[in-house]
């Protein structure tokens, strides 16, 4: 197995990992290693919003979306607004 040495860590950084690992009762370097194994560990597949969207309401069923081709669905009636006469176009000169 590797090792790594992280230096530069913000002194906040650091702290904040003590308590983590404290609260998780295990060290730091342990900790460090299963933060890093989780973040690392899972592929990166970039997403875009319709995958990001899928993504989160995937766990509760997923929505169903109101269809985009509506002659396929049955068509809709849209009303009609009445028209009036054309204004003249004006004279700027």
């Amino acid at each position: 197995m590797g090792s790594i040495t992280i230096r530069n860590l913000d002194d906040d950084v650091k702290r904040r990992l003590r308590v983590r690992a404290a609260e998780h009762g295990r060290s730091m370097e342990e900790e460090a290693r299963d933060i890093l194994r989780q973040v690392v560990g899972q592929p990166n597949t970039p997403r875009n919003l319709g995958q990001a969207i899928h993504a989160r309401f995937a766990a509760v069923g997923g929505i169903d979306l109101p269809p985009t081709n509506f002659a396929e669905a049955g068509g809709i009636d849209l009303p009609q607004p009445k028209r009036s006469e054309m204004r003249p176009t004006p004279n700027f000169g």
